[in-house]
């Protein structure tokens, strides 16, 4: 960035970055609200808040630092321009007062010299620690880094009304830099920015947006046509939308969450993508009486555990500041139960994939572990074995699905394909 900043521009981003450093909730959710209480603000002044917000939050550690402890959200700004953006002083000053100028002149000379992992990552301790325990330092690092950059932009083919090679085909004849995923057969990846929701490909259902890593669940799922299948945390329904446009809108597809908001949101996408077959259904719990009466039922049930999304860093580096080891505790008992209730559903034969966007072991890994401890009925299948049915290569497959953005250039995803054996 080395465009010309406006005092509308400046004033517009501390105040935005005031309102998200409260942490209470997502900052996509509160930038949305404050610029729908600011409609004055333009669309070129809206993109400048929006980066200079996500930069803050991202490198949150160093900028603090060395704007210091105590800076408010303009300082933080300015800050991020100088030090991680490249301005000088000169080019920022008719935009500060005289009390600013002094200060940014000792905040460039600041020399900044971490003192811990979390420090050296942007991350705060208890996450970067985890992190060091899993990977070792090294990787810890690199991937940190790879967390710390924002992501391209990836969306989803519907195989019910187009195929790949036409989208690219559209999207280069217009103009539109964009290229096939590295796995998912349905994936088509820009490294621009495209105002999608705009195009008619979009509106007609051809696309979705949806990230790559997110995408390859759906073919671990791997539903057929005129099955019963659940998808028990389905959100906004990004992933029953995948699954539902596999079963080619046949069979029955139940879309499971707890938030009637949610799911609510999921209804235009299902009619734009011409799904049919799925059954939108809010429960109060895992336990439900509505999930109780599938029992035994399910040829293939999804979960989409909720988890701290530590592996979507990329798309929302709030989360790192909001998350807490308090937070994920609890995650780890709430993913073990909707686990254990989901599995009731799946009739014998049947197959169960358990998934989250964390990189931590003990939401992955460790759930499922336990889950198979506890579980003799159920058995897992390797996710090389499955991805080599749907005809995906990917050379480091093995028993588990592990995602991440350093070596896989998707968001961090994890799954465990298991299957109902008695």
């Amino acid at each position: 960035m080395t465009t010309l900043i406006t005092s509308v521009q400046l004033d517009a981003a501390g105040e935005a970055l005031q309102d998200v450093l409260r942490f209470e909730f997502p900052a996509d959710n509160v930038l949305s609200g404050f610029f729908r209480m600011n409609r004055n603000i333009g669309a070129r002044d809206r993109s400048f808040v929006a980066e200079a917000v996500y930069g803050v939050l991202r490198n949150y550690r160093q900028v603090k630092t060395l704007a210091g402890q105590d800076a408010r959200a303009r300082k933080l700004v300015l800050t991020w321009l100088v030090r991680q953006e490249g301005y000088s002083v000169r080019q920022l000053e008719p935009l500060l007062s005289r009390g600013e100028e002094e200060w940014m002149g000792k905040m460039k000379a600041k020399s900044y010299k971490p003192s811990s992992i979390g420090d050296k990552t942007n991350l705060p301790d208890w996450l970067a620690t985890r992190l060091v325990a899993q990977y070792g330092e090294e990787k810890a690092q690199a991937l940190a880094g790879a967390l710390n950059r924002p992501a391209p932009l990836d969306i989803r083919v519907n195989p019910m009304t187009t195929d790949r090679d036409t989208v690219l085909a559209r999207f280069e004849q217009e103009g539109v830099a964009a290229a096939a995923g590295l796995y998912s057969p349905l994936c088509i990846r820009f490294e621009g920015r495209l105002a999608l929701q705009r195009h008619p490909l979009f509106e007609e259902g051809g696309i979705e947006v949806q990230d790559e890593g997110s995408q390859l669940l759906g073919f671990l799922v791997a539903p057929k046509r005129g099955e019963m299948v659940a998808d028990f945390c389905a959100g906004a329904g990004g992933k029953t939308l995948l699954l539902g446009a596999l079963m080619r809108s046949t069979g029955r597809l139940y879309a499971f969450d707890v938030s009637e908001k949610r799911l609510a949101k999921a209804k235009p996408r299902l009619a734009r993508a011409g799904l049919s077959n799925v059954h939108l259904t809010v429960i109060a719990h895992e336990n439900d009486i509505k999930v109780k009466r599938l029992v035994g039922k399910m040829d293939r049930v999804l979960v989409d555990a909720p988890c701290s999304g530590t592996g979507t860093l990329r798309r929302n580096p709030d989360l790192k500041w909001r998350q807490t080891e308090t937070g994920v505790a609890e995650l780890t008992t709430k993913q073990a139960s909707i686990l254990a209730s989901a599995s009731r559903m799946v009739k014998p034969g049947g197959r169960l994939v358990y998934a989250t966007c964390s990189l931590l072991a003990e939401e992955n890994d460790q759930i499922v572990d336990a889950f198979l401890a506890a579980h003799p009925a159920f058995r897992q299948v390797p996710v090389a074995e499955v991805l080599a049915q749907a005809k995906i290569e990917m050379p480091d497959a093995g028993e588990r699905l592990h995602l991440n953005p350093l070596e896989h250039g998707t968001d961090g995803f994890f799954a465990a394909v298991l299957e109902r054996i008695s």
